[in-house]
């Protein structure tokens, strides 16, 4: 179309906006609504619009707690949209396409946070963004398959098929934005990298992108219809809807589907510590293998990888977001399944446990850095994979105790240094280090997304030297940092 900003889709066209150099359309539809006869049930295509669909303003985000404010949006059942971001220059070739995946355990999140908003990777690296909503919760991540009746039908796995159609959104329709769809780097965060390392499992994916990223993912995340059956079961229960489930299912206010999916978040962090109920299925169909077995097997797809986490997982989590095993009550019912000499081997490896500090460090290295080893280790059989930890933390988050902790470097990552968050987490000093830790992890994603793999100062990993990227105002690389802590954890499995 003559006008740059009018956009042709699959399902029509639209209309989005210029704004410091920048093109973005927001809250384009890649699947139908996902209310009244379609809540649980799989995505189904968008309905074409009349005329030009302006495209202006962040869609809302799913049902969850919290504030609207903090999510930057209102929340809604009708959130399955994404949102573009590109340079206004026009370009001579299609540009490389970032696609990502926010976090938030899958029970929270927004692509309306400012944070994710992307600017400053589009002006840096001549890319096209894109950032996509998806159903959380227990409307995006409870399978209740078997208490479908004859009139309605639920499906599963709903968030990981929301992520796949609009992962196939983007094939088939970026190129009209400028993007290449033969170039797509798909990344994500937290919850968001363990959509990308599931997806990576996932045979429906094949071909919809050519690498990943996945920053600190919980990639042991994924049950088997056991213990998703007991949690639908106990979902219900707290419900209130064990006499007529499928109509409750049905009706219910999404809050009131919220509030339920919250106590049983909170019971399960007590009861079942290191499992997650809120997570992909491993169903046999759309989800063949659990994805660390894949990785093992070497039936992960066959792109290049980064993946990695923070120096201090765990330490938020007991503050911000008490989900995960940072006790010693839920660290020997984590381990209650695990021999006991390899329980005794990894404890001892912790010196000072079980004092707070020690089962902080054990907690966060249980869910996100062990998984992570495992998946890198993995995949370093089937495609080019590059490990790296961050290091960086500016002084209040040091001064506060929790060093460079969970979801930290997403500061580096999108350039947020002179955003609000940015400098609230510099305030006490730290802004030209964050700026040094920006620069390189910039400059080593987007150098990945162009061309396959980050700058030549970094290596492969490799299971001979395990060369690890340690990042911190300046970047080195580091043999198997932590090798007697890996070496520790050889044989255990997490609860499936």
């Amino acid at each position: 179309m003559a006008d740059p900003l009018t956009v042709s889709t699959d399902a029509g066209p639209v209309r989005g906006r210029e704004h410091d150099g920048l093109r973005s359309w927001r809250a384009i539809p890649y699947a139908a609504p996902p209310v009244g006869d379609l809540r649980l049930r799989a995505p189904r295509p968008v309905a074409p619009w009349p005329g030009v669909r302006d495209a202006l303003d962040f869609g809302p985000a799913a049902p969850q707690s919290g504030r609207a404010e903090r999510l930057g949006t209102r929340t809604d059942e009708d959130c399955l949209t994404m949102n573009v971001l590109a340079p206004a220059a026009r370009s001579s070739a299609p540009r490389p396409v970032m696609v990502f995946i926010h976090g938030g355990a899958y029970s929270g999140g927004s692509t309306a946070t400012g944070l994710y908003r992307g600017d400053t990777l589009v002006r840096r690296g001549d890319i096209v963004y894109v950032s996509l909503n998806y159903r959380l919760g227990a409307l995006g991540y409870l399978d209740f398959s078997e208490y479908s009746t004859p009139e309605r039908t639920f499906d599963s796995n709903l968030g990981l098929r929301d992520q796949l159609a609009a992962l196939r959104w983007v094939r088939s329709n970026i190129a009209a934005f400028g993007g290449d769809p033969d170039n797509v780097t798909l990344f994500g965060e937290s919850s968001g990298a363990n959509a990308v390392t599931t997806l990576m499992c996932v045979p429906a994916a094949e071909g919809l992108f050519a690498r990943a990223i996945a920053q600190s993912p919980p990639a042991a995340s994924a049950y088997g219809p056991g213990r998703a059956k007991a949690w639908a079961a106990e979902f219900l229960e707290i419900l209130g809807a064990a006499d007529d489930p499928a109509l409750a299912l049905a009706t219910a206010d999404p809050d009131a589907l919220v509030r339920a999916g919250d106590a049983l978040t909170a019971r399960g962090a007590d009861e079942a510590p290191g499992t997650r109920a809120f997570a992909p299925l491993v169903d046999g169909d759309l989800l063949p293998r659990h994805p660390l077995d894949a990785f093992a097997e070497g039936l992960a797809h066959a792109v290049p990888l980064i993946i990695g986490t923070n120096a201090r997982e765990g330490t938020m989590f007991p503050r911000f977001l008490d989900i995960i095993p940072t006790d010693p009550v839920r660290i020997e019912k984590m381990f209650s399944e695990t021999d006991p000499e390899l329980k005794a081997r990894i404890l001892a490896a912790y010196p000072g446990y079980p004092d707070r500090r020690a089962a902080v460090r054990i907690g966060g290295d249980a869910t996100f850095w062990e998984p992570s080893i495992l998946v890198a280790q993995a995949h370093t059989a089937t495609a080019p994979t590059f490990g790296y930890r961050y290091d960086f933390a500016p002084r209040l988050l040091n001064v506060a105790g929790f060093g460079a902790t969970h979801a930290t470097e997403l500061l580096a990552v999108f350039g947020a240094g002179e955003a609000m968050l940015g400098r609230a987490a510099t305030a006490l000093g730290g802004r030209r280090g964050l700026r040094e830790a920006t620069a390189i992890m910039q400059s080593h994603w987007l150098h990945f997304a162009r061309y396959g793999a980050p700058r030549s100062t970094w290596p492969a990993y490799t299971l001979a030297r395990r060369e690890t990227l340690i990042v911190d105002t300046t970047a080195r690389i580091e043999n198997d940092p932590q090798g007697d802590l890996r070496r520790a954890w050889i044989g255990y499995r997490h609860r499936r």
